[in-house]
């Protein structure tokens, strides 16, 4: 075979056979992998390390050479006098393959497209996100030192780099899903990781319908605000669907418009093909080279685009993208942690005075009430299920304050049998100033939308 960087040493000099290894009990193939099974695994693979060549591997379809892979791990495990059965034995050769292509223990989550986020705290404990639902898994690495290889695996791929110097780092895998990890010093019990899976088939808003997370008809009317060039800001907490939220929203922006993404790791999943794609970058291990969403901002703005996409503001950039959509630049959408409109609102304050610009508090207010359009407001709610839960209209200045005003809520009724959250959408029977806005831009409304004795199941 190609990936054989050697024949195996058959003629060396014997070598001092190999300690024994205890059988390893087992309750059907849901066996407790403890230290024993992750010492021969890691055994194996080490020898298998020695015995490949890793580059000719990759090249290579891995379906054709898993045959010939667990060859090698039976042969091996008949050497370690380890004794598994048919079933725990193609486990472990998964298992080894997954190190030798992918990400190790973490390879089978993310094939598994029920799991949206994997969190491993230290390299004895995973955790996984399944419809909303936090739950341990069995799976573990060996010790922080086979985690560590697995995340150097990860960030090098991108450029980036993590070690004692550089203890923190976001990175992206291949498919888009976002990472975050930061090592000792810093975390103290050892290294943690944190992947934001994305779907390989991005989802659609009837996917969002299908789901719950709103109404067919706000859903309609959303589609119709971005088509019209409205300013939008998506707020939330974490886990919330912003980002999902702010890819399907995006997908209604018409395909021969310039788009410009800012990102600090690139996830968004734009269908157009006119598609200019940033991303910042950290500091050098010199302290040198650091490139900020801010400077993407103000040179976006050079760059000719129909609409500017913020991934998330989260500092001084949020001056800049505020001027950029008081200056003609309509259409630009964004997402804010928070968890209400109002809050969302008071963070873009704190933001723009991280600029440095001395500002009065009403300039910074009737600049963001001028720039934004509409504020909506994602959540996950105690089920796991993610809504959004308010459709906000930025009216104006009222003296001092920036007036909001509800156009679309999702009403809590209370929890069902099942533990589901029970609820609807509802108008608040407000006929935003905008309305015209969209008709002008084509976007017929039905004429009872905003009735407030409308209910959307």
């Amino acid at each position: 075979m190609a990936f054989f960087a050697r024949n195996r040493k058959a003629d060396s000099s014997p070598s001092a056979p190999p300690a024994p290894v205890p059988t390893i009990k087992s309750d059907g193939w849901q066996y407790e992998k403890d230290e024993l099974y992750y010492k021969i695994k890691h055994n194996i693979h080490t020898r298998l390390v020695d015995e490949l060549n890793l580059e000719a591997l990759d090249t290579m379809d891995i379906e054709d050479v898993r045959p010939e892979l667990a060859k090698m791990v039976e042969t091996l495990l008949h050497e370690e006098k380890a004794l598994l059965n048919e079933e725990e034995t193609r486990v472990l050769v998964s298992e080894i393959v997954d190190e030798l292509r992918g990400y190790g223990p973490i390879e089978p989550f993310l094939r598994d497209p029920t799991v949206s986020d994997i969190l491993i705290n230290t390299y004895s404990h995973i955790y996984v996100e399944r419809r909303g639902l936090l739950e341990r898994t069995r799976s573990r690495f060996l010790d922080d030192r086979h985690l560590m290889n697995v995340l150097d695996r990860i960030v090098s791929r991108v450029g980036r780099r993590i070690d004692e110097s550089t203890p923190m780092v976001d990175a992206r895998l291949p498919d888009g899903s976002r990472v975050n990890a930061i090592i000792p010093p810093l975390s103290i019990d050892g290294p943690v990781v944190s992947i934001r899976r994305f779907a390989v088939d991005p989802l659609k808003m009837d996917d969002l319908i299908r789901f719950g997370a709103l109404s067919k008809e706000t859903g309609e009317f959303l589609a119709g605000c971005v088509r019209a060039k409205l300013n939008i800001m998506i707020s939330g907490g974490t886990g919330a669907g912003k980002t999902t939220l702010l890819n399907v929203l995006s997908g209604f922006i018409p395909g021969n418009e310039r788009i410009v993404t800012i990102e600090d790791a690139a996830e968004l999943q734009l269908q157009q093909e006119h598609v200019v794609r940033l991303e910042t970058r950290p500091p050098s291990i010199e302290g040198k080279g650091q490139v900020t969403p801010r400077e993407l901002v103000i040179n976006s703005l050079r760059m000719r685009p129909d609409r500017i996409i913020v991934g998330e503001v989260r500092g001084a950039e949020a001056f800049d993208m505020l001027q950029a959509m008081n200056t003609g630049h309509d259409g630009s959408l964004t997402t804010i942690h928070a968890n209400t409109p109002r809050d969302s609102l008071t963070r873009l304050e704190s933001m723009i005075l991280m600029t440095g610009v001395q500002l009065p508090e009403k300039a910074m207010r009737f600049m963001t009430s001028s720039a934004l359009d509409l504020i909506i407001q994602a959540s996950r709610l105690p089920d796991g299920s993610r809504k959004i839960v308010s459709i906000s209209e930025v009216v104006g200045m009222e003296g001092e304050m920036v007036t909001l005003q509800n156009i679309f809520v999702f009403e809590k009724k209370g929890i069902g049998e099942d533990g589901k959250v029970l609820g609807r959408f509802r108008a608040t029977g407000i006929r935003p100033k905008f309305a015209d806005k969209l008709e002008m831009a084509g976007i017929k409304l039905p004429p009872d939308l905003f009735s407030a004795e409308k209910f959307y199941e």
